[in-house]
């Protein structure tokens, strides 16, 4: 990624440097305009959400942290003496990592990452980075390549039908949707504009019947209190 295009690893670099940052904006055609605080990427163990708690603890063996932004969840498994890798697309996201004592960081995309790993994580809606149900099997596909014998990804996602809720608490999606968890989005901070990125939101009966027809089993292994949840996957035939 090109770092004139990186509003995110601006960001981070920022609030790293100065404890404080201007707004992270992200927009979308589907939603209004909203910020990320960037103060939740640096956040520590005990400020975590139960569910990334519960994926933490649940990690073992060699483990990559998928999406890993300002380092966070490997800093932790990296005090609990983890062997863990943390990558990121966005190089200042990558150097920023560095600084804060991450010692396995890569700029690398997901899809053509090689290695094994016995745990991948994908944290804070990680899963979104397939971008479309049409992907899907191409992030299965990639999980053959990279996931170790007996090895399980832990992701969460969020149902988000409730955004397309009626005032008599009917579901109402717009006829123009293919599915409605997938998005786009663009995110801008200061004059840094990224490019539009595609973004899945993926319930868990969708993510379980994809899993499943790409030899795979998704489990629920905990639930958020606002339609999120977190996912085990594992290959079918170790079962």
């Amino acid at each position: 990624m090109n770092s004139k295009k990186d509003p995110m690893g601006r960001a981070i670099a920022d609030y790293w440097k100065t404890k404080k940052a201007e707004r992270l904006r992200v927009f979308s055609p589907m939603f209004e305009e909203d910020e990320i605080p960037l103060q939740t990427l640096f956040r520590k163990y005990e400020d975590m959400p139960d569910i990334e708690l519960k994926a933490l603890d649940m990690a073992k063996g060699k483990t990559l942290d998928v999406g890993a932004g300002a380092g966070c969840h490997s800093l932790v498994l990296q005090e609990k003496g983890f062997d863990v890798t943390a990558i990121d697309i966005s190089p200042l996201s990558v150097q920023a990592m560095k600084e804060r004592g991450v010692k396995n960081v890569l700029e690398q995309d997901f899809f053509t990452l090689k290695g094994q790993y016995d745990t991948i994580l994908m944290l804070m809606n990680g899963i979104g980075i397939v971008g479309t149900l049409e992907r899907l099997p191409k992030f299965f596909r990639q999980l053959d390549n990279i996931l170790a014998p007996g090895g399980q990804v832990l992701c969460d996602s969020s149902d988000i039908s409730y955004v397309f809720e009626d005032e008599n608490g009917m579901i109402d999606i717009p006829n123009e949707m293919d599915y409605y968890g997938e998005h786009s989005f663009r995110m801008q901070y200061k004059d840094t504009i990224g490019e539009p990125f595609d973004w899945l939101y993926i319930d868990a009966d969708t993510l379980k019947e994809n899993a499943a027809k790409n030899g795979y089993i998704a489990e629920i292994v905990a639930e958020g209190e606002h339609y999120d949840y977190l996912a085990r996957i594992t290959k079918m035939s170790e079962r």
